[in-house]
């Protein structure tokens, strides 16, 4: 039996990676630890977990063989680096780290300690991408020349009301958009998918922000990306999309587009199907995530001392740099003038837009907006 700490109790722990461990014969979910020591021991009675330790020391000192890493992303860096001094393996939610030279060095510390360390994309082991990445590989839609992976959602919610009764933005949407936005949050799964699927790496990367809230980070975005085999992606992802809706619904789609036909597959439909030059076959569908077969993989990999199918850290790394690269493409292009767009004359017209930056005559066209009462 193979014990398993789990470091960090939030709400992806208790919904995601804690009952996926228990459904896994072989691995043991052994202690928590949660700098809030309440929260940890909330978990281990709800989820009969044998240890909760209030130290981080007395954590990694409990007998456990690898470490689930479920700390927001700041933290990870230093979670890692715990690890590595313990001499413990390692599996950490995504994004890897905050930036390429933190994610670096725990590659190295990591792999110089001889211990493995895995980035938590489980939208691998979802059966329905299983699918898609053996339909590719055997060529049931030709030539892959486009992929198109879209998830809108609106990140449970932008405001909750607080003990004054303000309405206030959530502590999640502030933290994940603060951490990098949708794109490096999220938008890693679907970056990861589109080189696993393809077997490509990615060559160039462009990203394109939409602010509907004032953070740096766009909270909408676009990356297009162009792997080595001449395919091209198109990801879009959004945390404001019925975010403020009283009733929300999400949109999360995969369109793989071949030169014989296209691979579809989508939540809210429960579809997924085939559609090529032989027919169509409406395949079975499965959720998109698997934290469960995540842990079977994970499992295998420590029996057997190498990463087997899990996404390793550097596919965390490869991931996290293009996301990062495109959202920080969309914040340095954000305020280019635009005369065909009002919603970039508004930005100027609140100071968004410096006046020793903007053409003269621009900013003529500003006051004659103004002027017009738009």
């Amino acid at each position: 039996m193979i014990k398993i700490g789990l470091i960090g109790c939030g709400m992806i722990a208790e919904y995601g990676h804690i009952p996926a461990i228990q459904k896994v014969t072989g691995l043991q979910l052994y202690a928590l630890y949660d700098r809030d020591f309440a929260r940890a021991t909330h978990l281990q009675h709800q989820f009969h977990i044998p240890h909760a330790y209030p130290t981080e020391d007395a954590f990694f000192s409990s007998g456990i063989d690898a470490v689930v890493i479920c700390t927001p992303a700041p933290i990870h860096f230093k979670n890692v680096m715990d690890a590595a001094k313990y001499g413990k393996h390692v599996l950490c939610e995504k994004p890897l780290g905050m930036n390429v030279e933190e994610m670096l060095e725990m590659e190295k510390v990591m792999k110089e300690a001889g211990l493995m360390l895995f980035t938590g994309f489980n939208y691998r082991f979802s059966q329905s991408a299983k699918d898609i990445h053996w339909l590719v590989k055997e060529k049931a839609i030709g030539e892959v020349r486009l992929l198109r992976l879209v998830y809108n959602w609106h990140l449970h919610g932008k405001w909750h009301w607080n003990e004054n009764g303000e309405r206030v933005d959530t502590s999640l949407r502030v933290g994940r958009m603060e951490e990098g936005g949708p794109m490096v949050d999220c938008g890693v799964h679907q970056i990861d998918l589109a080189r696993w699927w393809l077997n490509s790496e990615v060559e160039w990367q462009h990203g394109i922000g939409v602010w509907l809230d004032n953070y740096e980070a766009p909270d909408h975005m676009y990356l297009h990306m162009a792997h080595s085999c001449g395919a091209h992606t198109m990801v879009e992802m959004s945390f404001s999309y019925n975010t403020t809706s009283k009733e929300p619904r999400t949109h999360f789609q995969y369109e793989i587009i071949g030169t014989d036909g296209v691979i579809r597959y989508n939540r809210e439909e429960h579809s997924f199907e085939l559609r090529n030059s032989h027919g169509t076959q409406h395949l079975p569908w499965h959720p998109e995530k698997s934290f469960t077969g995540m842990y079977v993989e994970l499992l295998k990999a420590l029996q057997n001392g190498t990463p087997g199918d899990m996404p390793t850290a550097e596919d965390g790394i490869r991931a996290t740099k293009i996301a990062k690269a495109a959202t920080d493409q969309a914040i340095r292009e954000r305020d280019k003038p635009s005369k065909g767009c009002p919603s970039t004359k508004v930005r100027a017209e609140q100071g968004r837009l410096h006046k020793e930056e903007v053409p003269m005559d621009f900013l003529e066209e500003i006051e004659e907006y103004k002027g017009e009462g738009k």
